[in-house]
């Protein structure tokens, strides 16, 4: 048998776990991860390395309705796995009734590619739940393969590997085999950051927020970094900050910690906050910022 790669597109409604099952996939933490629904903004390359295969997986933003340019933007990312998939993972949960979604289930239910449905959260449901789960979504996805699963403690994850492997084509591989995935370092720099401040900060706040890497220097020894958080009002700014600049050092020195981590080297962070009015909802702004 030749070798074998192909695209495998996660896709699912917001909180479902799809950034935890990328990164159990991958094996290594690329998607940032937080109790928050649409954490995830822009669709993440993972790739899988092996001598016979190369599997790039992509994590996607959470199916929203779009209340701001900024989701629009979210669902052409997910529209766009939804075309370019050689194996397409939707991924559930034992809690989601229904994907709240109907058209992009729709889009599901026609597609020619290979489609793995999987319930995730099976830790938090008893066994005639998951039971009832398995059977709703076979009758609604007729052509997939169901599997009930645990992505945060790796349940049933080595018989997706399994199929996945079945089902991938024969292809070279598309990228270079020392790849991890398709973004800079910048990029992971940014969604550490911005995980930080999803954890930290409730409501609309971390939704209002992008980070921009103004700096990214490598030396011998150091990495220095300047990081810009933008938000939309002088109120977010304020609770960024926080009372004596608390907020702002915690988000610093934890982000700080989980940089030197993933790049194996010391850091030297510096941040700072800019109110950039409605960024979200200004598309010269979106694009801008990548989006």
């Amino acid at each position: 048998m030749g070798h074998k790669s192909g695209f495998v597109n996660i896709v699912g409604s917001p909180n479902v776990g799809k950034s935890t099952l990328m990164n159990r996939l991958v094996g290594e933490k690329l998607s940032i991860v937080t109790s928050k629904a649409q954490t995830t903004r822009h669709r993440i390359l993972g790739i899988v390395n092996d001598e016979d295969y190369q599997v790039v997986f992509s994590d996607t933003p959470g199916v929203v309705n779009a209340a701001y340019k900024l989701h629009e933007s979210m669902m052409d990312y997910v529209n766009t796995s939804l075309k370019d998939a050689d194996v397409l993972l939707f991924i559930t949960d034992v809690e989601e009734n229904e994907m709240n979604h109907k058209e992009t289930l729709e889009k599901i239910q026609k597609l020619k590619v290979p489609v793995i449905c999987l319930i995730n959260k099976i830790d938090l449901g008893d066994q005639a739940k998951v039971k009832e789960r398995l059977e709703y979504w076979q009758e609604r996805l007729p052509n997939a393969i169901v599997f009930p699963i645990s992505a945060l403690h790796g349940f049933n994850i080595d018989a997706i590997w399994e199929r996945i492997l079945e089902l991938i084509p024969e292809n070279p591989a598309y990228y270079d085999k020392e790849e991890l995935s398709d973004r800079p370092m910048r990029f992971f720099v940014s969604e550490i950051i911005r995980e930080k401040i999803f954890i930290h900060c409730q409501k609309e706040v971390p939704y209002s927020c992008q980070i921009e890497i103004e700096e990214y220097k490598e030396e011998e020894d150091l990495t220095r970094i300047r990081a810009l958080i933008i938000v939309e009002r002088d109120s977010q700014k304020g609770i960024i900050i926080g009372k004596g600049g608390e907020m702002l050092k915690r988000i610093g020195r934890e982000s700080r910690l989980e940089i030197q981590k993933f790049i194996d080297q010391k850091v030297f962070l510096e941040t700072f906050v800019k109110v950039d009015k409605d960024w979200r909802s200004t598309e010269n702004k979106l694009k801008k910022y990548g989006y």
